[in-house]
């Protein structure tokens, strides 16, 4: 199941927990609330007959769908890439991932620009919302494998911030200030 938590200001291994003492958890809703980042929890040994999953794919027209690998053995350049990816950014399109195997970190700014840590695990899905300043992290195992989900062609273009005069992040702040609202989606 996944966890949600606000980060402390530590400088140490990203790959760990970084939690406030005491630890600050937030639920899904509050994430949402915060955010705009949606989470759901899918059956990832039995893709093809998962109703959620084809739901979201279908309202979302999530029509096309690749796989990565993370980890030192499979990730050409893994520092390399480990670095870009924990780099604060932001993208023009939705970032869906469902874990498959493994875990890690995806961190994610609420209102006030704070850090919030979503951990993931097989069997979760988490779409993060257009112009939201995030970055992604392995934990201490250093695996991950992940489904990825598209509008059309992948577009991946990470906009290392700072970023805000771009559309998406206008959009987004507009979003943060007014309120996010649900796709109906229900899990």
């Amino acid at each position: 199941m996944v966890q949600v938590w606000y980060m402390d200001d530590s400088d140490s291994d990203q790959r760990e927990e970084h939690h406030r003492q005491p630890p600050q958890f937030i639920d899904l809703d509050t994430l949402f609330q915060l955010s705009g980042v949606e989470y759901f929890k899918i059956n990832e040994e039995n893709l093809a007959n998962d109703e959620l999953l084809n739901k979201i794919k279908h309202e979302r027209n999530y029509n096309y769908e690749d796989e990565i690998t993370c980890s030192k053995e499979c990730l050409q350049n893994y520092e390399e890439k480990l670095k870009n990816f924990y780099t604060e950014h932001l993208h023009t399109d939705e970032e869906i991932r469902l874990v498959m195997e493994g875990s890690g970190y995806f961190d994610v700014r609420d209102k006030t620009d704070q850090w919030i840590r979503i951990q993931v695990v097989p069997g979760d899905l988490i779409i993060i919302p257009k112009g939201i300043y995030h970055r992604f992290t392995l934990d201490v195992n250093n695996y991950i494998k992940a489904k990825r989900y598209f509008v059309g062609e992948p577009v991946w273009t990470p906009h290392n911030r700072p970023a805000d005069d771009m559309e998406c992040r206008k959009q987004y702040i507009e979003s943060l200030q007014h309120g996010f609202k649900s796709k109906g989606i229900v899990a």
